[in-house]
């Protein structure tokens, strides 16, 4: 049975996008390839507020992730950990060999500007400083939104030779990222989140900074090297193929993104995690700090200790599924995704399903 997704990705794609996946196949050496990238890329700058380079890669987020900590630093790197996936990212940077060190907070809590400060400010005053620091902007495994923009200011402030690099996998086209204005040097995202597209495309802002940091790496890698993408970015092409047929359709959904308009999307994202977490204060309890909240999901505590796997089976008996805990918050929690395409309707939708079955 058909399944409108409420979970954190792979999201609902509309039948609009499903079709332009399936336009007639060009070459990806062709002008007709240069021609399509040369159109989608900068209406991705639009949307994330910058001028400088963005590069597609056909991988998923974390294959970007680990190009980025490759090629970001020749000292050390700060990975803040706020759950599993800021936890990926801490695991990613230490089997690529690189020195780094983790600074963690409880799951639930956000990582915050005077923690990433104190972190910092220790390692340069031990004479062994670090040039770069990993944030996961919207942590899925969570729902919680770090303030990337607050922190990436303190870290130009007072660091100005290290690298920020931000996982914006769940958040990229829910809420707004203005990459040039806050000083980011890389930001990326899986299509299969907020994009609502079909996992498989990865879409990464890269600064001029992080571009000549990456010519000072020893073994920065091959794939998803800057030095490589740059090669034939200016031609609109790829080092390696790339993912056509989502780019055809990624290419689609811009248009339609930046027809609804870039503030009324985060307006409508906005809507959606309200009328949710106000469903979910109600009926349950939120498990994220109140401060930072996630705009594209919710993690709920299951505090009336319901059986989150057998709910998620009924739903699944008319049409819906949402997420279960991740990890060690397996039926501790649940989470519902409101990203992509969806609506409020849609959230009305399912949260009177789940009060339906629940007897709420």
């Amino acid at each position: 049975m058909y399944k409108k997704l409420f979970i954190p990705g792979p999201t609902h794609v509309r039948d609009e996008i499903l079709a332009a996946q399936a336009a007639p196949m060009i070459g990806h050496r062709a002008s007709e390839y240069s021609a399509l990238q040369l159109e989608v890329t900068p209406k991705l700058q639009q949307l994330l507020y910058t001028q400088q380079r963005v590069y597609l890669y056909a991988s998923s987020s974390t294959g970007v992730m680990e190009g980025a900590v490759r090629q970001a630093s020749t000292q050390r790197v700060l990975n803040t950990v706020c759950g599993e996936f800021s936890s990926r990212w801490h695991e990613i940077t230490r089997v690529n060999g690189l020195v780094c060190e983790q600074v963690a907070v409880p799951a639930g809590q956000a990582i915050t500007p005077e923690i990433v400060d104190q972190a910092l400010s220790a390692g340069a005053a031990s004479g062994d400083p670090y040039d770069a620091v990993t944030v996961v902007m919207n942590e899925t495994s969570t729902g919680v939104m770090s303030p990337v923009k607050d922190i990436a200011a303190l870290v130009r402030a007072k660091y100005p030779d290290v690298l920020i690099l931000v996982d914006a996998v769940s958040c990229m086209a829910g809420t707004k990222i203005e990459f040039d204005a806050w000083g980011l040097d890389v930001c990326l995202a899986g299509v299969q989140k907020c994009f609502a597209l079909p996992p498989g495309l990865a879409i990464c802002a890269v600064s001029d900074r992080a571009r000549e940091r990456a010519q000072q790496v020893e073994f920065p890698g091959h794939y998803f090297a800057y030095a490589e993408m740059d090669k034939r970015y200016d031609k609109g092409q790829t080092p390696a193929t790339p993912a056509i047929s989502l780019i055809q359709a990624l290419n689609r959904q811009m248009d339609d993104i930046l027809a609804e308009g870039l503030d009324r999307r985060w307006q409508r994202h906005a809507d959606m995690a309200a009328f949710v977490q106000d469903w979910a204060r109600r009926y349950f309890a939120l498990f994220s700090d109140e401060r930072y909240l996630s705009p594209t999901v919710t993690n709920i505590s299951n505090t009336r200790g319901i059986s989150v796997a057998d709910l998620n089976k009924q739903l699944g008996e008319r049409g819906a599924m949402i997420s279960n805990g991740y990890g060690s918050l397996k039926e501790k929690c649940f989470r519902i995704a409101h990203m992509g395409d969806l609506t409020t309707d849609d959230m009305r939708w399912l949260l009177l399903q789940i009060e339906d079955i629940l007897g709420l």
